[in-house]
Formats: C-alpha cells, structure tokens, sequence
C-alpha cells in the first residue's frame, strides 16, 4: 500500500505593513487570509514582524534617536488573547486555512519577535519566539529558548518556522532539519536597508539563504517577504543620510522546493501581493534520498548536537516539601535535552 502525501497549495505574502497601526495591520491581515483561501491556499506565510511592521528605526540612527517611535511600537504590538488576536484565529477559522503569522508580541513591557501558527480551525498550533534577535534588533527585542526550536504535526504535514537571520545559524537550522521538518516558513521583513552597501543584508544572500535551507532540509520553504512603503520612508527617513539608507520597496517572497527549485513567478520587489506555489510532500522523499544531513547523510559518531528544550522561565518558584505553591504562579520546567 502507498502512502498518501499531502498535497495542498501555500501562499507567501508579499505586502507593506500598515505600520504603526495594529488594528489596520489586522484588518489587511484578514484580507490577505481571505483572498489566499479563495485562490486555493491552505497554508499563508507572513513577514517577520508584519505587525506592526519590522522597526526599520533601529537601523537608521542611534538607540536614543529611534526611542521616539518605540512607545508607538510597543503600544500596537500584538498581545496574545486580545481582540486583536482573536480576530486572527478567527479568520483562519472562516477560511479553513492554516496562517503562519510574524508578528511583534508583547508580553508585559517586553517585546519579542514571533511567529504565532494557526490551525485551520481557528486553535493554536505553536508560538514561538526568535531564538536570538539579530545585531541592533537587540535593542527592542528579548530572546526565545529551546522550546521555540520545535517542529510541529500538522494536516499539512510537520510545519515548522524561523525567522530572518535564523536561517544563518548552523547549529538551529540542524535542530530543525532533525525533527523531520517537511514544511518550513522562513520570514523575512524586507531587503531595503543598506542596499547595494551590504551584500550580507541584501536579497542575493538573503534568498540564498532560504534556498539552502530548502536543500539542507529537504523541506519546502515558503518565505514570505514584506515590502516597505513609501509613507513608512516617509515617517523614518528624516534627513537625506537616512532617505540614502532605508529604501522602497525589498520585496521578495519565495517559495522553495526540496530540490532548490523557485517555485512560481517572482514578483517585483517594489509589487505588493502573495506568491502560490503546490505542494507535494511526496518530493521529499526523492531529495533526501540524494542528501539526508539528519540520517543517512550524518556522521553523528563524529559531530552531534545537543537541543536543549527547556522553556525559558523569567520566574521558576520554588517551595519547601510541604509548601503549597500559590497557583497563579507558573510551575518549574522540566528539564529535557534531546540529542539530534
């Protein structure tokens, strides 16, 4: 008897945040999820921080020159239980499709990069967190732990996501490749700082980038890339140094198959839009069989890496044998290490 592998059409969204503004970056969420659903998408990738846009601030100036927006920032970072957030579970519920969305989230007076996966039905499959955020993005975000580095069971298959610069990591990448990742959203905010200055931040390596993983992988790669618009140049560029810097446009979302193939048209990078490529999982099977870092292709007597999963608690209460622990307090994690 055969196996049956899905097969299903992904949609990648390349598309300018409504910057600053989270309810309106909501709102376009919403019609993104319905417009890719009626072309036949069951799985929609967003950006890296779509909302409320990437805080292209922090690469223009100083710190104390971009804390001027981040009040702003914070305030329309997204928070999950929120009407905000419930109206993007809900949409996924109405369309029966499974949305990856990247997203600032906002937990007390913190702010972390994210990706929040949302089943067709509405319910939570995973939110995870950027491991590490990237060089000056340090200065806004806090860090994910070992819990984030997860891939997950899905109707699609096991999806998994990470997000920009994550794809330059070595040792988080294998973690990925190990748990069987066959469906991977790879988001990005945009190729528009720095252009042409700086081939490490530009789309040459950053796509690259998407595309290797796909082939290290053996996994599909849907890679959804936002553009920036021409009011958000407007908004941070306020002087001809910074206008030099930070430029329209950078959008390149890409979907990979596991043999590094592009898998749709491109569009331009100034375009706003989605790409949709299909999907059989059943090609997997045929890239690995070529290349399989995680099992055939590994020498794990020779280099193996060690995941530790334990979520990083900020506050872990303890008690004398005896003691009752108050219970709107969070419990200890336990500690688990997994060699892969």
């Amino acid at each position: 008897m055969s196996i049956e592998h899905p097969r299903f059409r992904a949609a990648a969204v390349q598309v300018a945040p409504a910057f600053l503004d989270l309810d309106a970056g909501v709102d376009k969420a919403v019609s993104l999820i319905g417009e890719a659903a009626a072309n036949g998408a069951q799985l929609i990738g967003f950006p890296e921080t779509w909302l409320p846009g990437y805080p292209w601030f922090i690469w223009l100036d100083s710190p104390a020159w971009g804390l001027q927006f981040f009040q702003r920032y914070h305030d329309n970072s997204l928070a999950y239980g929120t009407p905000q957030a419930d109206r993007l579970a809900a949409a996924a519920r109405e369309h029966g499709i499974t949305v990856v969305m990247g997203l600032s989230e906002r937990q007390g007076g913190s702010l972390y990069i994210a990706q929040w996966m949302i089943g067709p039905d509405g319910e939570t499959i995973a939110k995870r967190r950027k491991l590490k955020p990237t060089h000056v993005e340090r200065t806004v975000f806090g860090e994910g732990d070992g819990s984030d580095l997860s891939v997950y069971d899905t109707a699609l298959g096991r999806l998994g996501g990470l997000c920009c610069w994550e794809h330059l990591q070595p040792l988080s990448k294998y973690a990925m490749y190990a748990q069987n990742e066959q469906v991977h959203i790879g988001a990005w905010p945009s190729f528009s700082v720095y252009t042409g200055a700086a081939y490490a931040l530009g789309p040459e390596v950053n796509t690259s980038a998407s595309r290797i993983y796909a082939v290290e992988g053996g996994c599909f790669v849907v890679a959804p890339c936002a553009t920036v618009s021409p009011e958000m140049v407007e908004l941070l560029c306020t002087d001809d140094t910074k206008s030099a810097l930070l430029q329209p446009g950078g959008g390149y979302a890409r979907i990979f198959a596991p043999d590094g193939q592009q898998m749709h048209e491109s569009l331009a990078p100034d375009v706003e839009g989605i790409v949709y490529a299909d999907l059989d999982l059943g090609m997997i099977s045929l890239a690995k069989a070529a290349a399989d870092p995680a099992g055939h292709y590994s020498r794990p007597d020779v280099t193996r890496l060690l995941l530790n999963k334990t979520p990083g608690d900020r506050v872990v209460p303890f008690a004398a044998p005896g003691v009752e622990i108050e219970a709107e307090l969070p419990l200890p994690s336990t500690r688990t290490s997994v060699e892969v």
